[in-house]
This record gives structure tokens, C-alpha cells and sequence, in this order.
């Protein structure tokens, strides 16, 4: 079975990118193979400018990994787990304590460090493992589904943890399937399907070439009133159900199209400018690449 089929990625450094794409989509697998973790059977892959395969431990100690059921020690206390874990990245001996102090009370986990980490909550323990990932002040950060089995607004909390971190020049990659939590976190988007890219790019970039144009959704009692519209100048694509949805070549458009609308009597229930999302652009990749 193929895991990742000619896949290109390439992550702009200070942002976050996100990889999104169904369970199966290559996601793990593609992190794994940055961290040197997976040796892929073909291909290359440059870290940093460095061979994984021939440099790993360098790569690694330059990272941060996150994964969606972090491996911590549930005998030991959350500040044992994290010495430890400062110890095997070499962090210099004098810098341990102030570094754990720093990363617990960063990621609001300071008041649990003396407990046993088998007693933590879920949310807890992906706190604990995000202050793991930055001890050693690694320069990306690999996180895969940080979120999974957290409550909404543990959810909430960790995506806006995960956002602060680009603010002191740290590289973050990230992968979901929700396309909910990306939304608003991402600054760079790469969709994957069966192991391969289907397309990547900012959000912005990427929807104005699915949607070059300003899209108008209108609501009327009578539908068919609004076929007029198709004709009109300015008007790039019209479609018709119980909601129309125009796109316009421009949005400045609006208001002279509402207002002959008017003027044939139209009785309008709702104008709607539509501002695309990334659930919209998510779809919109996967139809375009469905056979």
C-alpha cells in the first residue's frame, strides 16, 4: 500500500501550515517522513536543508512533534515528564527549571506539575505535551490532530495556544481532518488526498481561483423573478434554486443589481454576499479532483 504518492510540500517558514484531508489522506505519514521517524522508499526530503535519512537526530532536535495521543509517563509527574524530556534534548542543565516553569505557565498547566500524570484529564495531557514540544526551543513544531478528544473549549484553548507560538518566529505544521478548527489558524493550506497534494496556497490565494469573482446569494417569493439576472452585465455565473447565487466581476455591482431588482418589483427576503470558507474550498478541491 502506497502512503504518500508523489507529494510535494513545502512549508513557508514563521507560519502555520495545515494539512487537511480524510483519515487515510497521508497526513501521519508525511510528518513522520519530515522527522526522519519513516524512510521513504523513493523521493527526497530536505529539512532545514538537511537528509533526514542521514541527519535525523540533528533534524529531530530541531523539532517539536505533537502527536494525537502524546506517549507520556503516567507514573511520573507532569514536572518528571517534562525533566526528563528536557534531559534527553540536551537542554543546558541550568536552564531546565526556569524552561519547564516557562513552558508549563505558557501552556496553563503549572498548578498540575506535582500531580501524577495517570490522573491527568485528556486536555491536560495535550497541554503538558505542547509544553514538552517547545522545551528544547525547537525552530518547527509537528502537530497531528492536537485537538482530537478535547472538549470545545479545550479545543478552543489549544488552537489559540498553537496560534501564539508563530509569534516568536517558530514554524508550525499541523494536521486535521476538522475543518472548523483550521479555519482562521491556517496561513497556509495544503490539501491531501490518498497520499498525494491536490493543490496549496494561502486560503486567500486559493479562493479567488475557485472564486474569482464576489458571490451574491438572493432569496426572493417568487425564484424564477431573478432569472433576469443571468443576462446582466457583470454577472459571471448564475444559478438558480430556492436561493440564487450570483457571482459578480465585481462587488461594487450589489447595489445596482438590488436596485433594478426593485424596480421590476421584485420582493426580496434576503441578500446574502457569500465569503467563501475553507470548508467551502475544501469541497470544492475534492470535487475538482474526483475522476
Amino acid at each position: 500500500m502506497t502512503a504518500l504518492d508523489r507529494l510535494t510540500l513545502a512549508v513557508p517558514r514563521e507560519q502555520i501550515t495545515v494539512l487537511l484531508g480524510p483519515n487515510g489522506a497521508g497526513k501521519t505519514t508525511a510528518i513522520r517522513v519530515i522527522t526522519g521517524a519513516l524512510t521513504p522508499t523513493e523521493g527526497t526530503v530536505s529539512t532545514f536543508g538537511l537528509d533526514p535519512r542521514a541527519d535525523g537526530a540533528q533534524v529531530r532536535s530541531r523539532c517539536g512533534v505533537v502527536s494525537a495521543k502524546p506517549a507520556l509517563y503516567d507514573r511520573l509527574s507532569g514536572y518528571d515528564n517534562l525533566l526528563y524530556s528536557a534531559r534527553l534534548y540536551e537542554v543546558d542543565p541550568q536552564l531546565i527549571e526556569p524552561r519547564i516553569r516557562e513552558a508549563a505557565q505558557r501552556f496553563a498547566i503549572e498548578y498540575a506539575l506535582g500531580q501524577q500524570v495517570g490522573g491527568y484529564s485528556t486536555g491536560m495531557k495535550t497541554r503538558l505535551a505542547l509544553a514538552r514540544s517547545v522545551l528544547h526551543r525547537p525552530e518547527l513544531l509537528l502537530f497531528d490532530e492536537p485537538t482530537s478528544g478535547l472538549d470545545p473549549e479545550s479545543s478552543q484553548a489549544v488552537l489559540d495556544l498553537i496560534r501564539d507560538m508563530t509569534s516568536d518566529g517558530r514554524t508550525v505544521v499541523m494536521c486535521t481532518h476538522l475543518l472548523a478548527e483550521a479555519e482562521g489558524l491556517a496561513d497556509h493550506v495544503v490539501v491531501l488526498d490518498q497520499g498525494t497534494d491536490l493543490i496549496a496556497g494561502s486560503p486567500s490565494a486559493l479562493t479567488r481561483r475557485y472564486w474569482p469573482g464576489a458571490v451574491v446569494r438572493l432569496e426572493a417569493e417568487h425564484p424564477e423573478r431573478l432569472d433576469t439576472i443571468a443576462s446582466w452585465d457583470g454577472v459571471i455565473d448564475y444559478v438558480r434554486g430556492d436561493i440564487a447565487t450570483v457571482t459578480l466581476d465585481d462587488i461594487s455591482r450589489v447595489p445596482d443589481m438590488i436596485r433594478h431588482l426593485v424596480e421590476e418589483e421584485v420582493r426580496l427576503r434576503r441578500v446574502e454576499p457569500h465569503v467563501p470558507t475553507l470548508e467551502d474550498l475544501y469541497f470544492a478541491v475534492r470535487r475538482e479532483a474526483s475522476p
